[in-house]
């Protein structure tokens, strides 16, 4: 029989693994003692930009998602290049594309007036697609907390983890599984491109050489897309138009009439397609509550996909620049 000793030993040392295991964990009252005014700082600051340009909303939520599918939600998307460090900014995902980077020092600034050296980078930014999504009328949820800056970014991953727009649906499938997601779970954060504008290379094969599109919806796009050149890459059309600054489901019912603006999200529903995914498609449509419950589920899983916590990583001063 074990004495009274090595029985209390082996109680402490099960406690040790239990709170060394729970600090590690996010938590929406990580901060609720070093900085209680966070989430109220960062929702006033992300309302006022998205009051300014209210495109900008789409684009901290996009954000979020291009940081988290990267070495997980870090930050890392936030880096600039430096000598001898290249970032994520120039990815093919990225580039001349992600924006709200100006928006993202400006609320950091206030938080660290408020708190200084206490609040992640990565929180900032998990924090400000929530209230994003809110302004422009989505869901909320609760966002878990705690995460810590990354020091590094990486081009490569970015550029094999982040989903192309000329995604096929088993492409989308196998990318979205790879971050631990179901193929709902993936219909649903697809929903996020209620809002938002695409650039013109990314749907010039679709509109110019698909089938499963609408004709109609397709010419209206040509003329501000050329076939040839580069004069109209940068040229922007909404995901979900005429309510592309609105969160809503209309984006499932552009997809149910062929209307989808990139191929990847017109995948989603697609008669020669899974049908199980359709089914999805349609049910989001038919109810927008439906839909908000699941992609506000969808994004706290997003936003845990590994996460630097407990002395992993820092707390960047900067968000663009690793504290030296």
């Amino acid at each position: 029989m074990a004495s009274s000793a090595s029985l209390r030993c082996s109680f402490l040392a099960l406690l040790f693994l239990v709170f060394s295991g729970a600090s590690g964990q996010l938590s929406p009252t990580f901060y609720a003692t070093t900085c209680p005014s966070l989430e109220s700082v960062v929702r006033d600051a992300t309302y006022q930009a998205v009051l300014d340009e209210q495109r900008m909303g789409a684009s901290l939520l996009r954000l979020h998602f291009h940081d988290c599918f990267v070495q997980g939600c870090d930050g890392s998307v936030l880096l600039d290049d430096a000598p001898g460090f290249v970032g994520e900014k120039t990815a093919f995902g990225n580039v001349n594309s992600v924006r709200g980077f100006e928006v993202m020092d400006t609320i950091k600034t206030k938080v660290e007036a408020a708190c200084p050296g206490v609040v992640s980078c990565a929180d900032i930014l998990a924090l400000a697609a929530r209230d994003s999504t809110v302004k422009l009328g989505g869901p909320t949820w609760t966002v878990p907390l705690g995460r810590r800056d990354s020091m590094t970014a990486s081009r490569d991953l970015a550029n094999a983890d982040l989903p192309p727009p000329f995604f096929n649906i088993s492409g989308l499938i196998a990318g979205f599984a790879k971050k631990g997601f179901t193929a709902r779970e993936m219909t649903a954060l697809s929903g996020a491109h209620t809002v938002g504008f695409a650039q013109c290379q990314n749907y010039r094969d679709r509109i110019y050489n698909e089938t499963n599109i609408d004709p109609l919806f397709a010419q209206g796009l040509k003329t501000g897309c050329a076939s040839a050149g580069h004069a109209t890459d940068a040229n922007l059309a909404p995901f979900d138009g005429p309510t592309e600054l609105v969160f809503d489901s209309s984006y499932y019912d552009n997809l149910v009439n062929r209307r989808g603006l990139i191929h990847s999200d017109q995948e989603l529903y697609n008669p020669g397609g899974k049908q199980s995914q359709a089914m999805v498609v349609s049910q989001y449509r038919s109810s927008s509550t439906t839909f908000f419950n699941e992609f506000a589920a969808a994004m706290v899983k997003m936003g845990k996909i590994t996460p630097l916590t407990g002395n992993d990583g820092q707390i960047r001063l900067n968000c663009r620049l690793v504290n030296t």
